[in-house]
């Protein structure tokens, strides 16, 4: 009998391609996806390491499962992601109901995991770095999303150090996937209906493959012609080499919008973060992309509250994001990691830091409203997606990841279409079928 599993999936992009993989390798040994967890017979959480709530969402989880199958049979508890890597041997202690606890470049062995278990019983955990085996082993196993906007790993791993980070501790060195692999995977993908992908690392444009470069890479995506959009998150400034951001100039499929964290508008700040560049180095960027294309919006992300900040600093920041008018962007307050060299800083006092994060959220809100007030009574176009949940209206993205939802019909997935925008609220835009500008995406 088929054997039920459940992901549940916390954090980044990452970590939403790792559980789509996890689910293609446990296929092999008898499992099949079930959107219930109260079906499964195993029940994973890939877990995030960035906040300190995420964490505690893992043993939330934990206790909702211990309660539902109280009395009936218990699942294999499983925890996954940058949680398991960090915590390993002190999640099984905490919590006894966990059987088994995987990182994140430790997947091409959950299969034997799981029929180790099985047979004896006993707890185990893997935690080894070993990028290499594991991309080499899913490169044999087909990826079978089959979404119309899929994600792509290319590279995963951190040299930066930024000091409050932990992603070096987490997912280990920097490490680039092998070109022809990730070619080969990016042509399932188009071949099994993805239209449109999203080239993921931690360092996504430090990928370097014997030379062979981030933008080489796009390059030979575009030539695949049923992929109609590339994407890639998330960069770091001082990667944006003048071959990436040349792209820009005459690419038809690359999208108009680059998400560059910049954590500060202080150079104070972003010196005791360990950033490596400056609030300069990163306007320089700005402006070198607006003058080759001036379609190029940015996204960005924030850390509010870094020990250290004061006002002089959090007004830089506000500054900042009112002169580039950042679109899309995340913002949190400081949460100290662990093993980081920021853990143990004097913090910002929190009234400060909530004060300060309701300031920045708000302009980036404002930047968002403005922005979708401007896709007003223009006609623009939108890659559909899928059916709305009660199926009268199809859902799909701008050239700038925003969400869109228009009249259409089934037939319509996998199209670009031509939406005339007719309403807006901060996060979406709301439009009809107009013209269908790109005909049908066989």
């Amino acid at each position: 009998m088929d054997q039920k599993i459940f992901i549940k999936t916390f954090g980044c992009q990452m970590n939403e391609y790792d559980s789509n993989r996890i689910y293609d390798a446990v296929k092999e040994i008898g499992y099949k996806k079930t959107k219930n967890y109260e079906d499964a017979n195993c029940y994973v959480l890939n877990t995030c390491h960035i906040r300190d709530k995420a964490k505690e969402k893992v043993y939330h989880d934990i206790g909702r499962v211990k309660k539902f199958f109280r009395s009936k049979q218990k699942p294999l508890v499983i925890i996954a992601g940058c949680v398991a890597q960090a915590e390993n041997q002190e999640m099984l202690k905490r919590e006894p109901y966990i059987d088994m606890v995987i990182g994140p470049q430790s997947y091409h062995k959950i299969n034997d995991m799981i029929l180790n278990y099985q047979q004896k019983k006993k707890k185990e955990e893997e935690t080894e770095f070993d990028a290499i085996s594991k991309f080499e082993y899913f490169s044999k196993i087909k990826n079978q999303t089959g979404k119309i906007s899929s994600f792509l790993t290319i590279q995963e791993g951190c040299d930066k150090f930024c000091h409050f980070c932990v992603v070096p501790f987490t997912r280990g060195p920097e490490y680039s996937r092998p070109f022809k692999q990730i070619l080969d995977e990016a042509k399932f993908l188009a071949d099994n209906g993805t239209k449109e992908i999203t080239l993921l690392g931690q360092n996504v444009n430090a990928y370097n493959f014997e030379n062979s470069k981030l933008s080489n890479l796009i390059l030979e995506i575009e030539k695949i012609s049923n992929i109609k959009r590339i994407r890639y998150t998330t960069s770091h400034p001082k990667d944006m080499t003048e071959d990436l951001i040349d792209l820009y100039k005459n690419s038809q499929k690359l999208m108009p919008l680059v998400h560059l964290p910049v954590q500060s508008g202080s150079d104070k700040i972003l010196n005791l973060m360990n950033r490596k560049h400056t609030v300069d180095y990163y306007l320089k960027i700005f402006n070198k992309l607006k003058e080759i294309n001036n379609n190029v919006e940015f996204s960005s992300d924030f850390i509010i509250g870094y020990p250290g900040e004061e006002k002089v600093d959090f007004m830089n920041t506000l500054n900042l994001i009112k002169e580039i008018k950042f679109i899309n962007s995340y913002s949190f307050i400081f949460s100290p990691r662990p093993g980081t060299v920021a853990a143990n800083l004097d913090l910002v006092e929190k009234k400060i830091s909530v004060e300060r994060l309701e300031k920045i959220q708000n302009q980036l809100y404002e930047n968002q409203i403005n922005i979708n007030r401007s896709m007003e009574n223009k006609t623009i176009n939108v890659l559909a997606e899928n059916l709305t949940d009660d199926g009268t209206k199809v859902f799909g993205r701008s050239e700038y990841m925003t969400s869109v939802t228009f009249n259409g019909k089934k037939s319509d997935i996998g199209k670009i279409l031509s939406v005339k925008i007719n309403k807006y609220n901060r996060s979406s835009l709301f439009g009809e079928l107009s013209v269908n500008i790109n005909k049908k995406v066989a």
